[in-house]
């Protein structure tokens, strides 16, 4: 069976610290094209870089990689690098579908808006007002929680709670004050959305974002092609448990997949209700700690989305283009989303509504990272000035050094985003 490249020990442990940027900038760079300094340069990789990929990916032990353009509104070109799975050599190609982790969130954000378009939600209204989930704890803060609040993240919620089964869910500040990044959050609006439509997730974004923006290979739900289709994910080579790193959601639902199928209701179908009902039923399948709470084996706002880079790309272009179709968002809230939503004095990049916001010397970027189980990886940046939009997908620990570099040469942008 192929392995995953190694590098030296030496390089191994620096990449495993906080030096690993550091370490990656040391790499031979010959090959790779300085930053470019036209800003109306398109965003599509140079010969130069895509040549030299193979040599990074290699250094830095990431198996497979794709990566998507978007310019004048519309996909304009896109690749896959390397093996979706190393046992089975198995290629990225475009049907490839990464495990974007929370790169989720931006796409839900876009369907909650619109709902908050169509009067079916209203942004700064509390979230008790729709739904009250059971695992709240007592808090005055809690009515205080807006939609608002959860898009810009400012609802004082941890990102996740770490013991779930047995911790109720509480603000550690007033709504409003700072930012803590949520995915608990997500979730909760998630129930909202439930509450409102009386759908499951994934129905509800295919209804109002994946059947209408073609993104036919998108889902925040799991089945046997879905598994079939993704990413296998890797850590930093020549650990011990590198070729074969605990594989986060995909543990969780495959214990999941008997009940589905016993009930004969796929998990996209799945809502919170049918995810507590299955939960003892799925630990009898699962591991030890890996079925914990409903949301592990839940299709998940936050964290669940699994698409191809054409796909994330076709979602980054409704951000970016200049005419909107009708069933898109509002014009005006489309602006919203890019328009900075909270006021935290010393903070170095801004909250929208489902974006993080940089000013940049080319003027402002809008982006999200994503990293689940610290071995999926991805980023995605758009300029909606310039109307243009790139996004990077990678299955290895490692990914963040190399998407870092990719986005660095491709948009000749050096983000303070990296640097955190």
């Amino acid at each position: 069976m192929p392995s995953i490249p190694l590098v030296s020990p030496s390089r191994r442990k620096l990449l495993a610290s906080g030096l690993g940027l550091a370490t990656a900038a040391l790499l031979p760079r010959g090959a790779w094209p300085a930053p470019r300094i036209d800003p109306d340069a398109d965003w599509i990789p140079s010969p130069e870089l895509l040549q030299d990929l193979p040599r990074q990916m290699q250094a830095l032990g990431v198996p497979g990689m794709g990566i998507a353009v978007v310019e004048a509104g519309k996909l304009a070109w896109s690749r896959g690098f390397g093996l979706a799975d190393v046992e089975r050599g198995t290629p990225v190609d475009d049907g490839t579908l990464f495990e974007v982790a929370s790169m989720s969130k931006p796409p839900f954000a876009y369907a909650v808006l619109q709902l908050v378009d169509r009067g079916k939600l209203s942004l700064d209204e509390p979230l008790v007002h729709y739904r009250r989930p059971d695992y709240l704890g007592d808090s005055p803060w809690i009515d205080r929680i807006t939609i608002r609040d959860v898009l810009r993240h400012s609802t004082g919620l941890p990102n996740w709670r770490k013991d779930p089964a047995h911790e109720k869910l509480v603000p550690a500040v007033a709504p409003g004050t700072r930012i803590d990044y949520s995915g608990e959050a997500f979730v909760w609006l998630q129930l909202v959305v439930e509450a409102v439509t009386g759908e499951s997730l994934d129905r509800t974004m295919r209804r109002l974002l994946f059947d209408p923006a073609g993104m036919r290979d998108s889902s925040y739900g799991w089945d046997a092609e879905i598994a079939a289709r993704s990413v296998r994910g890797y850590g930093i080579p020549g650990d011990a448990d590198a070729a074969k790193p605990p594989q986060g959601l995909r543990e969780a639902w495959d214990a999941a997949m008997p009940v589905a199928g016993q009930w004969g209701k796929p998990l996209s179908s799945w809502r919170y209700a049918d995810a507590e009902r299955a939960l003892p039923l799925a630990q009898t399948h699962a591991k030890s700690g890996v079925v914990n709470w409903p949301v592990d084996i839940l299709a998940d706002a936050a964290a669940s989305l699994h698409c191809t880079v054409r796909d994330y790309a076709r979602f980054m272009a409704l951000m970016v283009h200049a005419e909107p179709a009708p069933w898109e968002l509002r014009p005006q809230t489309r602006a919203a989303m890019l328009r900075k939503q909270i006021d935290v004095p010393g903070r170095w990049t801004d909250k929208g509504l489902g974006w993080n916001l940089e000013a940049t010397p080319r003027g402002p970027v809008f982006y999200h990272s994503g990293s689940n189980a610290g071995i999926f990886k991805s980023f995605a940046i758009g300029d909606a000035a310039r109307h243009r939009a790139l996004v990077v997908s990678t299955n290895a620990t490692n990914g963040n050094l190399l998407y870092r570099r990719v986005v660095r040469a491709a948009t000749g942008l050096d983000l303070l985003a990296f640097d955190v």
